[in-house]
């Protein structure tokens, strides 16, 4: 038996998707351990494309056991809406297939509407990139004790005193940004309605997880956006909310971290990012378009356009340290054909000092330019390779520069969105 927590070492984006769902048909159970609905994941499996937000990645797969953690946040609308589109793409989800803990705190309207106005009210330089879907004032909810969670929605006294106490504090926010107070009865009356349609996905999935390790079932942990977004450890204040970092799989889900055995982290072989905040190795020049049009790089949730840049060795490897991460795995190289010269990111210049790291200061982080090591192209296409034999000299050259500048092995190797288009160097379900 072993257990793997899949997380994103870059900026969200990376490909843990595919790799998830690569890994899934080995699980026995999927489970969901932080983020909302602000995260999208892209899905190709025979030809037909899956987009998934809410759900687990593994919730495609027959005979799989999918769980949404209480580290996440959800929106029971959009979740509704979007078992029904994967319903009608042929994906049976039940009860039995899908479980959601009771603990899991719910995104309301009033979040969405707080996260706009406040992003609408912030000046230039200080917008966070908010999705606008609610994720960070949920969050603000559950941390300050006046969410509503899945478990209230039982018992309609219960509800009514959460949304008593939430309103308490909404409506003097909402006063100050010039929204009109929360409609409390059409509020109430939309959680009653929503009640019945998700309850019967409500369990105790810390019991049900922890029941399942104990029978020798493989658990897998799905992360949503990258490590560099983590409220303590990302790029401050330009990050999400919650936790992302491969220690919130056992707080996100409720197991214990001896339940961990392999923690793969989800690299793409350059760099992107969405949204506001430092990016040291961005591109602006026609080297940075060709990434972003041969990557299609735009998001999956918002359709905005990412920011592409080189691969920064510095910055994975301060993540591959903070998560544990025992193996990488390293996507998007076919997206690297045909470049005849590649750069990589080593360390970085501030004020003349060198760091092998990014520092954590904003205004240092602004003053850090990168430091780089160049690197031959290849010509020929890597797209589709499922061996090493397959690959290029320099692509195999790239590879293992990679490893050695982040201190880190990689692990499975993708050669594009299909799921079958991956290399194996080090099966993380290995006993």
């Amino acid at each position: 038996m072993a257990n793997v927590v899949v997380v994103g070492a870059q900026w969200g984006d990376e490909g843990k998707g595919k790799i998830v769902d690569w890994l899934s048909e080995r699980a026995d159970v999927i489970a969901r351990f932080q983020g909302g609905h602000n995260a999208g994941h892209t899905l190709v499996i025979d030809g037909k494309v899956y987009k998934l937000h809410a759900l687990p990645s593994g919730v495609v797969r027959g005979g799989k056991l999918s769980v949404i953690g209480n580290g996440v946040v959800l929106d029971p609308w959009h979740l509704m809406g979007e078992i029904e589109k994967i319903r009608a793409q042929g994906v049976e989800i039940t009860p039995e297939t899908l479980m959601i803990a009771e603990n899991t705190p719910l995104i309301l309207p009033i979040h969405g509407e707080l996260d706009r106005a406040r992003e609408e009210a912030a000046s230039k330089g200080t917008k966070i990139g908010t999705t606008g879907r609610g994720i960070g004032p949920c969050y603000e909810d559950k941390v300050g004790r006046r969410a509503i969670r899945v478990a209230d929605l039982a018992d309609e006294a219960t509800l009514i005193a959460r949304v008593d106490r939430a309103l308490q504090h909404h409506d003097p926010l909402r006063k100050g940004l010039g929204i009109e107070p929360v409609d409390r009865d059409a509020l109430i009356a939309q959680l009653k309605e929503i009640g019945p349609q998700l309850l019967p996905y409500a369990a105790p999935v810390w019991k049900v997880l922890n029941e399942k390790r104990k029978a020798g079932k493989r658990i897998l942990f799905e992360g949503a956006q990258g490590s560099l977004l983590d409220i303590d450890f990302g790029t401050y204040p330009f990050v999400t909310s919650s936790n992302v970092i491969a220690g919130q799989a056992a707080t996100g889900v409720g197991i214990g971290p001896n339940s961990i055995d392999f923690v793969l982290g989800i690299v793409k072989a350059y760099t992107t990012r969405v949204g506001e905040g430092p990016f040291p190795t961005e591109l602006f020049d026609h080297d940075g378009q060709r990434l972003g049009e041969r990557g299609h790089e735009f998001g999956t949730t918002t359709g905005r356009k990412r920011r592409c840049g080189w691969f920064d060795a510095a910055l994975v490897r301060q993540t591959c340290a903070i998560n544990g991460i025992n193996g990488i795995s390293l996507t998007k190289l076919d997206v690297l054909d045909g470049f005849e010269t590649l750069k990589i990111c080593v360390a970085y210049d501030l004020d003349g000092e060198r760091l092998d790291y990014l520092p954590t200061a904003a205004d240092q982080q602004a003053r850090c330019t990168p430091i780089y090591e160049e690197m031959p192209g290849w010509s020929e296409s890597t797209e589709g390779a499922r061996s090493w034999a397959d690959l290029p000299a320099n692509a195999v050259k790239y590879v293992r520069r990679v490893e050695e500048l982040i201190e880190c092995p990689v692990a499975l190797l993708s050669t594009s969105p299909e799921r079958d288009d991956t290399i194996l160097v080090t099966d993380p379900f290995a006993d």
